[in-house]
């Protein structure tokens, strides 16, 4: 089978949507399948051309198997909703014109954004052939949400395109049930929805050893650390997270934020005004780097705003933290939180409340019979959620469409 896939992201930027691609596809092309992506030049969080590519109408690479085609994009740092429109508008036109001269059996597409749809449904019209949507987050809804814009005439158009491509999709792809019984709800055919979360790279992640020289190179040998490891965006709320670092007294305690976003220059901004000398700010590090600073973690917070909407996800930087047996102090309800409570991974703490969050610390600092408990349940959760499986999986509802 020849499956082309449309994403807007793709290794080596280190994002949800770039691992999971890349991951799937990997085992993908291990099972036989022939697969093609369609990606732009890599620069996301920054808005700036990762050292050693260019923004060329078109490139092309082999990556463990897979045909990586990179196609120009107007490319915006992930702030500004004009700019941001621009840069997945202008990659959802060139993944199209590039994909016209690709054969293929099944065509895949991942949102958000759901541009990148839109070019996988239109390449699916012109060559008659059928098409998947992959569907990670509620775009629209999602950035109405946050604030990046408001309702109003775009944004009810925004939302009437999402259901055509729900409507003209022959497979959809959630990655939560909440999302599939939103979609459900909104009259698309349940039938052909099918759920597959996200997972981890169980050979990646599990059984790696805590890494002694860089709790060194860090200073925090005797600390117990907190960490934050992914976008520091608008929906994540790690000012909240700032504010609870300045009420905690034991300088045993210290935080870790790694990554790359819009509100991280705001975030170190009031770090620095708030003199915090238990927060420490790093860059993003590469995908295959990542398991050495959570084995250094005692603790990874999962906050993100407090809003209905966010009952629905599944933030994919749970599993990976669970196959590292790292304890998850989790500030986000709803189905996601019925899944860590019912592994016993971690503990909730309710959205932006910060009498409950400090509790959770104080919870999980003595590392006793909770904390041993709360390890052993990452290990199911992670073995649960294995990302090989889960490709499989997402392979066999593919291969329905090819038969």
């Amino acid at each position: 089978m020849r499956l082309l896939f449309v994403s807007d992201n793709f290794p080596p930027e280190v994002n949800a949507p770039a691992t999971r691609t890349y991951e799937h596809c990997k085992e993908w092309v291990k099972a036989g399948v022939d697969v093609t992506v369609i990606t732009c030049t890599p620069n996301f969080p920054q808005g700036k051309v990762y050292k050693g590519y260019e923004n060329k109408l078109v490139s092309h690479e082999v990556v463990d198997g897979i045909k990586v085609v990179r196609v120009w994009s107007y490319i915006s740092s992930n702030e500004g909703f004009v700019k941001r429109t621009l840069d997945y508008v202008s990659f959802s036109i060139t993944a199209f014109l590039a994909g016209l001269t690709i054969k293929t059996d099944v065509i895949m597409a991942t949102s958000p954004q759901f541009f990148a749809a839109i070019a996988g449904r239109w390449l699916a019209f012109f060559k008659r052939k059928p098409w998947v949507m992959e569907v990670r987050d509620m775009w629209p809804e999602s950035i109405k949400t946050v604030g990046a814009m408001e309702g109003g005439k775009v944004f009810d158009y925004l939302e009437w395109l999402e259901l055509r491509l729900y409507k003209s999709a022959r497979l959809i792809v959630p990655v939560t049930d909440s999302f599939k019984e939103n979609m459900i709800s909104r009259g698309i055919d349940g039938s052909k929805i099918k759920v597959v979360k996200n997972g981890a790279n169980l050979s990646l992640y599990r059984n790696q050893p805590v890494q002694s020289e860089l709790l060194e190179e860090l200073g925090f040998t005797d600390k117990f650390i907190i960490g934050y490891i992914g976008t520091h965006g608008m929906a994540h709320k790690l000012d909240f997270i700032l504010n609870c670092a300045s009420k905690i007294t034991d300088n045993k305690i210290q935080f870790l934020f790694i990554g790359s976003g819009a509100k991280k220059p705001e975030l170190i901004n009031q770090a620095e005004t708030m003199a915090l000398k238990n927060v420490l700010f790093l860059d993003s590090v590469v995908k295959s780097e990542v398991w050495k600073y959570i084995s250094i973690l005692d603790a990874m917070v999962v906050p993100l705003k407090r809003s209905d909407l966010f009952k629905t996800v599944i933030p994919s930087k749970i599993f990976e933290t669970a196959a590292m047996k790292t304890p998850i102090l989790l500030g986000v309800d709803g189905e996601v939180r019925k899944l860590v409570e019912t592994y016993g991974a971690g503990l909730y703490f309710e959205p932006e409340n910060e009498k409950e969050f400090l509790r959770s610390v104080d919870l999980v600092r003595p590392k006793g019979r909770l904390y041993s408990d709360l390890k052993e349940g990452c290990e199911r959760l992670a073995q649960d959620f294995d990302r090989k499986k889960l490709a499989a999986q997402l392979l066999s509802e593919i291969e329905c469409l090819n038969s």
